[in-house]
Formats: C-alpha cells, sequence, structure tokens
C-alpha cells in the first residue's frame, strides 16, 4: 500500500536558504534539503485502487500558478516539542487550493483530516528536545524569510514507511496555468 500525501515543492534557491537553518538542538533529525515541501493533504497508506481515483481526482484541479513567501519559524508541540518548521505567508490562492484538493478527498471516501491546515515546512524532527532548547534556537532565527517564489504546480508523493523525512518519490505532478495577463487599460484621450 502506498503511502502518499499531497505537497508543493520547495525551489533550490530556498531550500538552499532553509538548510542554512540546519543545527543546534540536540535530539534533531533535520530534513534533508531535497526533501523539504509543503504539505497539501496527508493521505497515508490506501490501498493501490483508492490511490489510482485520487491521482485521477487531482487531474481536473484548475487553478492558476501563485507566489508563496516563507516567514519566520517555530516548533510543533508546546509541551514536548516533536518538529521546527519554517512558515509560509498567508496566500488566498494556497488555501482555495489546499481547500479545493481536502473537498476531493472526502469526496473520494477519505475521512477529513482533523488537524487545522498550517502551511509550513518541516525542517527537524525533534526526539527527547527540551522546550528550552528549542525556544533558544527559534530565538536567532525567528526573522528568517525566503522568497517570494512561484508555484508553477503541485504533487503527489509517496513515502516509504518510516518516521518521516523521506526520501520521498514525485508520483503524479499536476501543472497549474500560467497566471492571467493584467487586462488593458483604456484610456480616453479628450481634446
Amino acid at each position: 500500500m502506498p503511502r502518499l500525501f499531497i505537497a508543493l515543492e520547495i525551489p533550490q534557491s530556498v531550500a538552499m536558504s532553509l538548510s542554512l537553518l540546519r543545527g543546534g538542538v540536540p535530539g534533531a533529525r533535520w530534513i534533508d534539503r531535497e526533501n523539504y515541501h509543503i504539505t497539501l493533504r496527508f493521505i497515508g497508506d490506501i490501498d493501490h485502487r483508492t490511490a489510482d481515483e485520487v491521482a485521477a481526482a487531482l487531474d481536473r484541479v484548475n487553478r492558476r500558478q501563485f507566489s508563496l513567501t516563507l516567514s519566520g519559524t517555530g516548533f510543533f508541540g508546546s509541551k514536548k516539542p516533536h518538529s521546527i518548521w519554517a512558515g509560509v505567508m498567508s496566500s488566498p490562492d494556497l488555501m482555495a487550493l489546499q481547500g479545493e484538493i481536502e473537498r476531493i478527498c472526502q469526496r473520494l471516501g477519505l475521512s477529513a483530516d482533523p488537524r487545522k491546515f498550517t502551511p509550513h515546512v518541516t525542517l527537524a524532527r525533534l526526539k527527547g528536545a527540551r522546550v528550552d532548547d528549542v525556544v533558544h534556537y527559534l530565538t536567532g532565527r525567528g526573522n528568517f524569510a525566503a522568497g517570494p517564489f512561484v508555484v508553477p504546480r503541485f504533487v503527489l508523493m509517496s513515502s516509504r514507511d518510516s518516521v518521516g523525512g523521506g526520501p520521498y518519490v514525485i508520483e503524479e505532478a499536476y501543472p497549474l496555468a500560467p497566471p492571467a495577463a493584467p487586462k488593458p487599460i483604456a484610456l480616453e484621450l479628450h481634446p
């Protein structure tokens, strides 16, 4: 059974900026630069028939390319930190794409994702890290920013059965339409 998720890729130039944030937290397992992504929807382990249905349904998404900017850092797990992340600035286009993907998954019978969508790039997974160490690490990196970058597509990815962090394989790619050309402005000239 494939373990699937739908994501946005991170361009190499932005991934390089993210990789400079690595190090400085005992108990952290840092994600490799080539495995950075923004998860739009985790699907999990599903049978091959359902995987084929998801792949086919995603092909009907018709949205335009948009820009994203990464900004700030933080962690999940307030009393027992389990991951460090880089944030994604608010984007109506990102939220609309994620919402459409969530509706597609639910129409195919997949359970609704119980977590609120919080766009981020996971930088490290933590095991046994102390809150104080994580807060100290983030204090010097809270003003992180990278981008903006254009999102030309979203992808259906698979991962091996592991504790997360890759390696990931792109199973299908779904291009987004180029941005709309600006409408010409009609000028009225008065003599």
